[in-house]
């Protein structure tokens, strides 16, 4: 082990911080190898914002209901209920890393440190590309998303039988994309008082829900379903096996709470980082996991029986059509502008990660025309702007996808789980595998059941890879409704290794230090002891490192 002086204070002086930020940031943050370039000003209240608003609990569960619908009340219910234990167990896993080693980029930066000498490089690259390419997925998602219920607005308030062609549903998501880059692009210093509203409307809204679908339905001379119907009553609307039928609804989940590594993503404008982004992760996947299911349950407990009306509705949302049962059309319209709004807010928050991201592995040179991207924006209150404007025109161009048919709009959305869960899985695995012996838990750590818990969210994490290629109406798919989910990914995944070792892999060699400008990398050699964190009026604790 060789020792090393304390770096310089100067060399780690962050380019912008708020008066709240801890220098120990600074500090963790540098014995990673970066220089503070984003400005620190998100709490933990707001870093599990981001989670939770790009989580979106109604409007998620609106948007994945064709999922879990077909298994009927118990593929929606208690579908959400198992796959919501394995993802929080995900969240826990992940937040033992997050707390030992916050950064921008972490899912490829621990993938990198953990990984063996001969993996370290190209799967830290494939894991930056596909966790990158899923963030994209996820925006375009949300947009389309949003788009279709803009749209249904406008069907419900005809009430001619009125619905928009591809062309339509395209244009307004250009807007939204458009819009969506703007705001995340000037909105700098709002944007953690906006993540703090997005509980408050979120929030607001479960309770609405919950209150006001029993309400309407028993006001309207309607009776609520019973127990045994919410909680027991089985249904199977594709031709898979009623089992299968099941498992298949826990894409619901598995698409809903899907973001949480976007407080990863935020680590470097996060105050006390190490322990934010761990209980950001964790209060995300937890929050999701309770409410999700107190929702789903009055969902099925106000819905009409039969299951196949809902799903074949008219408005293209089973949602709005569970609202306008209910509450009538005046109800339905008033709920569903609601949901559009914070469906808008959480493509705000995705862009905000899913830039993030992106200039983090520019910072590290992966990305092409990193050097151009990977520029902070003083003027515009250090926002990764030109990184959010690359962003907004790659999703305007894989948009459209769209204007061919729905299953090629959702094999490009499909990214967003299948990416992301290869994403989440890899740093995991190699951590378990390579680097147990390098890995320091930081302030969040589940001790003696992080090991298990990190082997359950891995198996886990394969399995809903495995669950998501599979065709959702059944066996002997037509092209129509094939899952591309396997041909997308796979293109992504394979392209990425090809571009790795016939080009990358002359010039990447994995997280680059900046404290100094070097070119070297900071997580190849050391392993890394974080320090506790220091008040701002404290002397800066010294950097340790050890030599492998």
């Amino acid at each position: 082990m060789m020792d090393l002086q304390p770096v310089d204070p100067e060399a780690v002086t962050p380019v912008a911080t708020d008066a709240m930020a801890d220098v120990g940031d600074v500090q963790l943050l540098a014995r990673m190898g970066y220089k503070q370039e984003l400005r620190r000003q998100y709490s933990t209240t707001q870093v599990f914002a981001i989670a939770f608003s790009i989580m979106g609990l109604v409007p998620s569960i609106a948007s994945t209901l064709s999922f879990s619908l077909p298994a009927g009340p118990v593929g929606m219910v208690w579908g959400w209920f198992t796959a919501s234990i394995f993802i929080l167990l995900v969240g826990l896993a992940m937040a033992d890393l997050a707390s030992a080693m916050p950064t921008a980029g972490g899912l490829y930066w621990w993938t990198h440190y953990f990984a063996g000498p001969r993996w370290k490089r190209p799967l830290s690259f494939l894991i930056g590309y596909s966790n990158t390419l899923g963030l994209i997925g996820g925006m375009c998602s949300v947009d389309y998303t949003l788009a279709l219920m803009i749209l249904s607005c406008v069907s419900i308030s005809r009430g001619d039988g009125w619905s928009a062609s591809r062309g339509v549903i395209y244009a307004v998501y250009v807007g939204l994309i458009l819009f969506h880059g703007l705001c995340g692009s000037l909105s700098g210093r709002l944007m953690p008082k906006i993540q703090t509203f997005c509980i408050y409307i979120n929030i607001a809204l479960v309770v609405a829900t919950v209150i006001a679908l029993p309400i309407g339905k028993v006001t309207r001379g309607g009776s609520l379903n019973s127990g045994n119907y919410v909680y027991g009553h089985i249904d199977n609307e594709t031709t898979w096996s009623t089992g299968w039928a099941f498992m298949l609804a826990w894409l619901a989940p598995i698409w809903s709470i899907g973001s949480f590594d976007s407080c990863v993503h935020m680590s470097e404008e996060a105050m006390h980082a190490s322990k934010a982004v761990p209980l950001g992760i964790v209060w995300s996947a937890g929050s999701a996991f309770v409410l999700g299911f107190l929702v789903l349950s009055v969902i099925a407990a106000t819905m009409d029986p039969d299951v196949s009306a809902t799903i074949n509705t008219k408005f293209g949302q089973p949602m709005a059509q569970i609202y306008y049962d209910v509450l009538g059309r005046d109800g339905a319209l008033g709920f569903m502008a609601v949901l559009c709004v914070i469906q808008f807010l959480i493509g705000l928050s995705l862009i905000v990660a899913a830039s993030r991201q992106a200039w983090a592995f520019s910072r590290d040179g992966a990305l092409p025309f990193s050097r151009f991207f990977r520029h902070v924006s003083k003027r515009i209150q250090y926002q990764p702007v030109r990184m959010i404007c690359g962003l907004v025109f790659v999703s305007i161009v894989l948009g459209l996808l769209c204007l061919i048919n729905s299953a090629a709009a959702n094999a490009l959305f499909s990214l967003f789980v299948a990416s992301n869960y290869l994403s989440w899985g890899t740093p995991i695995f190699c951590r378990l595998v390579w680097g147990e012996d390098r890995f320091t838990p930081g302030e969040f750590y589940t001790s003696r059941l992080s090991r298990p818990i990190a082997w359950v969210a891995v198996v886990y994490l394969i399995f809903g890879v495995t669950l998501s290629v599979f065709p959702t109406e059944g066996p002997n798919p037509t092209p129509s409704n094939m899952n591309y989910t396997i041909v997308i990914n796979g293109f992504v995944w394979l392209g990425c290794m090809a571009y790795y070792f016939l080009f990358a892999r002359r010039w990447y060699i994995g997280p680059q230090m900046t404290v100094d400008e070097s070119a070297s990398t900071a997580s190849e050699n050391i392993i890394f002891v974080p320090v506790p964190h220091a008040l701002p009026t404290e002397t800066p604790a010294p950097f340790d490192y050890k030599k492998e």
